[in-house]
């Protein structure tokens, strides 16, 4: 779950240009175990994007040692704020043009 949030943080500081703090966690889903040696990967995907906060959806997928086949292990939602140096929320600013 830890590796979740960084995952999740990294793309909501990305989005939001600056420091963004974990205010939520919702609907976490532990589907199959992750073991010693496994690889483990962490795919983001911004849901939605409010004022001050981001929600992102993020899934954790695993690959063992010997086996090829990948497993979704987990998945949940979890909501950012955008804060300022002062640790207050400041807005998310608009997206910026791709290129």
């Amino acid at each position: 779950m830890a590796q979740m949030d960084l995952a999740g943080g990294n793309a909501a500081m990305r989005r939001a240009r600056g420091r963004c703090a974990t205010v939520a966690v919702d609907g976490m889903v532990f589907h199959q175990p992750v073991s010693v040696g496994d690889e483990v990967s962490l795919y983001a995907r911004i849901l939605r994007i409010g004022r001050t906060s981001i929600t992102i959806r993020v899934e954790a997928w695993r690959r063992s040692r010997t086996d090829s086949a990948e497993q979704k292990v987990t998945e949940g939602t979890f909501t950012f704020v955008a804060i300022d140096e002062n640790r207050k929320p400041r807005l998310v600013p608009p997206a910026q043009p791709p290129g």
